[in-house]
Parts: C-alpha cells; sequence; structure tokens
C-alpha cells in the first residue's frame, strides 16, 4: 500500500480527505507546522501519523516527506500574502523530490482562469489571470507542471470552487449558516443572484481519495464541479428555510468591501476577486468524469442539512 501524506491538513478539506481514507482503512501522514493543533484534530484516528515541518527549512520538509509516496498540497496562506503561494510550492517541491516521494497532487483554485471566455470552464481554458492573485497561482501551477515534465516527480493538480459543509468557516455561505441558527442578520457578499456553483467538502474528500489512486491522474490538471448551477440567494433562502427561520441578510457589494476594507485585511483583498461574483467561473469537469467514473454530488438541500446539523 502506497503511504499518503497531506501537507496543510488542518482545514475543512483536509478532514475530508483523511474521513474518505479513513473510510477505505488507509493510513495517512498529516503535516503541518503546529503538533499540537494536528493532535487534536487527527490525534484519534489509528491511522494518521503526525508530523510537523517548518515550509522555510529543506531538511525540515524532508524529514516530514520522508517513506511518502503521494504528497497532496494544500497549504494555505493569509489573503493578503498570495505571493507566498509560488515560493513555498517551490520549496515543498524540491523537499519532496529530495525525498524521493513519487507523486503530487495540488488543490487549485479557479483563480488562474482569469475571466472565463465560456459559459462552462473546462480544463483547455486559458489560464490568463488578471489579478495578483491569479497570477500567483498561475506561478505555483506553473511549478507543479514544470516538475512533472522534469521527470523528477509526477504532479497532477485540481481546481477546486467555492465550497461549503461541516467545518467549512471559510466560506461564502457560513454567515448563512450562523445566521439561521439563531435567526439573526446573515453577512453576505453580493451580487447574489448570479449564476454561482458550491462543492460540498465531503465530495471533494472522496474524490481526492480515488483521485491520487488513479494511474491516469498524474501529468494533468483536473476541474471539479459542483452538483449544479445556484446562487449565493437560493442557497441562503434554503440554509434559512431548513433552519425555520424568514430569510434576513445584509449584501455588501465592491463599494461595501473597499469600505470596510479599510479596517478588515481580509476584506479590502476580496475586492480584488469580486469578478467572480459578477462573471462567475463555472467548472466543466466532464473529464474527471470520464477519468474517475461517476462523481459524488451531494444535492444541495442535503449538504445544507448537513451542514446546519453540525453547527
Amino acid at each position: 500500500m502506497e503511504s499518503i501524506a497531506l501537507i496543510g491538513a488542518s482545514g475543512s478539506l483536509g478532514k475530508a480527505i483523511t474521513s474518505a481514507l479513513s473510510a477505505k482503512s488507509t493510513p495517512y501522514r498529516v503535516i503541518g507546522r503546529s503538533e499540537s493543533s494536528l493532535r487534536a484534530t487527527f490525534g484519534a484516528d489509528p491511522l494518521a501519523t503526525i508530523a510537523t515541518w517548518n515550509p522555510d527549512d529543506p531538511e525540515s520538509i524532508r524529514q516530514a516527506l520522508a517513506g511518502i509516496d503521494t504528497a497532496i498540497y494544500m497549504v494555505g496562506v493569509n489573503y493578503w500574502q498570495f505571493e507566498l503561494h509560488p515560493q513555498l510550492m517551490k520549496k515543498s517541491l524540491d523537499g519532496a523530490i529530495s525525498a524521493d516521494v513519487k507523486k503530487l497532487l495540488l488543490i487549485g483554485t479557479v483563480y488562474p482562469y482569469g475571466r472565463p471566455q465560456t459559459e462552462r470552464v473546462s480544463e483547455d481554458h486559458p489560464r490568463q489571470p488578471h489579478t495578483f492573485k491569479g497570477r500567483m497561482r498561475k506561478e505555483q501551477e506553473d511549478l507543479v507542471l514544470a516538475a512533472h515534465e522534469s521527470g523528477k516527480i509526477q504532479t497532477a493538480i485540481l481546481k477546486l470552487p467555492d465550497f461549503y459543509g461541516p467545518g467549512v468557516d471559510k466560506s461564502f455561505l457560513w454567515s448563512a449558516f450562523q445566521a439561521a441558527k439563531t435567526g439573526k442578520r446573515a453577512q453576505l457578499v453580493g451580487p447574489i443572484d448570479t449564476p454561482h456553483e458550491f462543492v460540498h467538502v465531503p465530495d471533494a474528500g472522496v474524490t481526492v481519495a480515488r483521485l491520487i489512486a488513479e494511474p491516469g491522474a498524474w501529468g494533468s490538471t483536473w476541474n471539479l464541479g459542483s452538483v449544479g448551477v445556484t446562487s449565493t440567494r437560493a442557497m441562503a433562502e434554503e440554509i434559512f428555510a431548513q433552519a425555520g427561520h424568514k430569510p434576513k441578510f445584509m449584501v455588501a457589494g465592491k463599494t461595501m468591501l473597499r469600505i470596510f476594507g479599510l479596517f478588515n485585511p481580509l476584506l479590502r483583498e476580496m475586492v480584488e476577486m469580486h469578478y467572480l461574483l459578477t462573471t462567475p467561473v463555472i467548472l466543466d469537469d466532464s473529464r474527471l468524469k470520464n477519468l474517475l467514473g461517476e462523481l459524488p454530488k451531494t444535492p444541495y438541500k442535503e449538504g445544507i442539512r448537513q451542514t446546519l446539523a453540525s453547527i
């Protein structure tokens, strides 16, 4: 059995991937900066082993990845420090190659595509980012693709849209889930009536676990779309309805984000990516379906029910 490591495992997607691995009785290693945080999250799972790393120390990276066959990379950075993405990616790739890791999967985003040029965006869509964050993510992807071309390691990229689900507190919908439980007013970023898609994070976890086991996955980029196109308003209304409250929300547009951003660095940085709400990127994942077969796609109503039950 191949050994698997999750680099940057403490987020909601990392938990979803490890749940999928555990369901198949697959051992895994979680790698992060904080041993106490990793133990609090994964310590109860007998399939998990824990390793810490310092991504600025090549030897630390090599040791954390020693004996690993497949690495899943999902290291996050502060939204106002996206220049770190390519820097950390290069250090991690160098360390993985030094440790003789055979394969590395990058969990990516839609940012490198830039503004969509087609109604649905396939993997063949041009990568023409017009934002700083998109350019940094493209540089990160370029490093991953170049590493595969070098022959030193096999790599692949899986691109995800926005996601939601149990434990996902960094989502456009999180305020709606919290507010619906108490009947308070949700804070949403608009416009909220444009087409949008949200992947249920447990579905993404299962898909990642299947993808890394597929020999045909490597050397390519893959999209994972949602169960269907919806809107932020439709999701918020369903969230409130299931919670038994009348929908109440305040919508902040681009101008409001600029104002709030004077005091909040996260909101300030969201202005740059606001185009995703006015010209949304809707992913075409037919290529991934052809590779893996039917993909897990939880209906929105059921995903909302599960998320509310977890709060």
